[in-house]
Formats: structure tokens, C-alpha cells, sequence
């Protein structure tokens, strides 16, 4: 039983005898690391927008009341599109002056006044009012706009242990096909492992020529949605009207180090 945990040692890690020293140590007994992944692809539900209020003038006061302004009425059309109310966020005024070069002189062009404005929507419906009613010009300005998944905690929570069961799962399977048994588990982790013996942290790269038995492919990507159909008079209707979000993945990885039994 010790000359076959050994071989598994040897074949699994490639355990030189002066590999010790890692970020997240290994037990100096027999045992198996493994990889847990779990992942799931969501339609986002939340609709993140950032803005820049800002304008120029020689006079302060009169950039800041411009800035003012329109901010105000970027906040009211926020509000008015039911924007989250918690998340709504509008920055402190900025003040800077502002110069360019000419004939590789700084001339001065007066004060520029900025604010930053952020608002998250739930739906697209809403998104897409609030920008149908945005007076956006050289002032007022859309900086971006970002999706997210508002229980992405949770669903991160879940990924965790669906990863953990399969890091298990694996463990199981290979101490099986060796026909050895599993003893305690020494660490679990969602950080990879800093290899001393030749494997960076966090790279579990494939062998070299792999057989085709040994390849898991990754699952294909969606295919893109049918073109609308045409209309009444031969033309697509709704181009360039619809904002399309795509989806978020999101992806958790665990590490297991089980103890091989003597």
C-alpha cells in the first residue's frame, strides 16, 4: 500500500524532494489536489449609468451654475424613469482650470466645472426612456453603461458549493481508480495553490498532447438571435432600437488537498 500511495504521489504532483517552501502549503504525506468549478451564465437585471456634467467658462460662477443646472435636470430625468433610489449618486463639484497650447504656449480658457452623476435601473424599459429624454451634448455626457445581477451574492454562494461537491466527486474518482482510499481532508480554498515544483499559482494547464478522450471542451456559446422580420413595406423593423445587455458569467473555482489513507 505504501510503494502504490507513493506512485500516486509521484505521478499526480511530480514531487521534487526540495519542493517545500509555498504560498498555500502541502502536506508532506500522500494526497490528492484537486479542482472544483462551478459556473452559470445569467440575464443581468440591473442597469448601471454614469454621467459627466461639465462646462467651461472664464467666469467660476457661472460654470458652476451652468453645471448645476443641467444636473439638476439629469437627476429629475433619472428620478422621473424610476431609477433606484438607493443607488442614485451625484459627486461633489469639481473645480480645475483650463488651459491648451498654442504655438507651444498655455493660454488659459477659463474654469472648468465638472459633477458626476450615477443612477442603476431594473429594467431596460426604463434605461432606455431616461436616454430617449437626455439632452446629451459636449456638456452632458454619457460616460457608460454596465449590467449586473442583483443576487450575484447568493448565486456566488451557490457556485461555491457546487464547486466543493465536485472537487469531492473528483477526489473520489481518482483515489478509486487507483484503489486507494481517502483520508481527511488538510485545506480547502478558493485561491490556487503557489507550486514550488514547477506549476505557476493558479495555471492547471493540460498535457501536452492530449487524447481525445482526455479534452472536455467548453460549452459553445449561444447562438446569436434570429434578424426581425421584415415589415409591412419590405423593411426590418427595429434596428437600432433595441439595447441589447448580452449576459454575465459567473464563475467559482475550489481547491481541495485530501489525505491519501495508509
Amino acid at each position: 500500500m505504501k510503494r502504490i500511495a507513493g506512485w500516486i504521489l509521484a505521478s499526480l504532483l511530480m514531487l521534487p524532494p526540495a519542493a517545500t517552501a509555498q504560498i498555500n502549503s502541502l502536506p508532506s504525506q500522500p494526497h490528492l489536489l484537486v479542482k472544483g468549478q462551478a459556473f452559470r451564465t445569467v440575464d443581468p437585471d440591473r442597469f448601471i449609468i454614469d454621467l459627466k456634467v461639465s462646462n467651461t467658462d472664464l467666469q467660476p460662477d457661472l460654470a458652476r451654475k451652468f453645471v448645476e443646472e443641467r444636473a439638476r435636470s439629469v437627476l429629475d430625468g433619472l428620478r422621473r424613469n424610476h431609477v433606484l433610489m438607493d443607488s442614485l449618486y451625484a459627486s461633489s463639484l469639481s473645480i480645475s482650470p483650463q488651459s491648451r497650447y498654442e504655438n507651444g504656449k498655455s493660454v488659459f480658457q477659463g474654469t472648468r466645472v465638472e459633477r458626476k452623476i450615477r443612477g442603476t435601473f431594473s429594467s431596460l424599459k426604463d434605461v432606455r426612456a431616461f436616454l430617449g429624454g437626455l439632452d446629451a451634448n459636449e456638456n452632458v455626457q454619457v460616460l457608460s453603461m454596465q449590467s449586473a445581477y442583483a443576487d450575484a451574492a447568493a448565486l456566488r454562494a451557490d457556485l461555491k458549493r457546487e464547486a466543493a461537491t465536485q472537487s469531492r466527486e473528483s477526489a473520489q474518482g481518482l483515489a478509486a481508480a487507483y484503489g486507494v482510499g481517502l483520508g481527511g481532508i488538510y485545506s480547502i480554498s478558493d485561491v490556487a495553490p503557489s507550486f514550488a515544483y514547477g506549476v505557476e499559482a493558479g495555471t492547471w494547464s493540460a498535457p501536452a498532447a492530449p487524447t481525445p478522450s482526455s479534452v472536455v471542451s467548453p460549452p459553445s456559446p449561444p447562438a446569436p438571435p434570429p434578424p426581425p422580420p421584415p415589415g409591412a413595406d419590405g423593411k426590418v423593423q427595429g434596428l437600432g432600437e433595441s439595447l441589447l445587455t448580452g449576459t454575465i458569467t459567473y464563475t467559482e473555482n475550489i481547491y481541495a488537498v485530501f489525505l491519501i489513507a495508509q
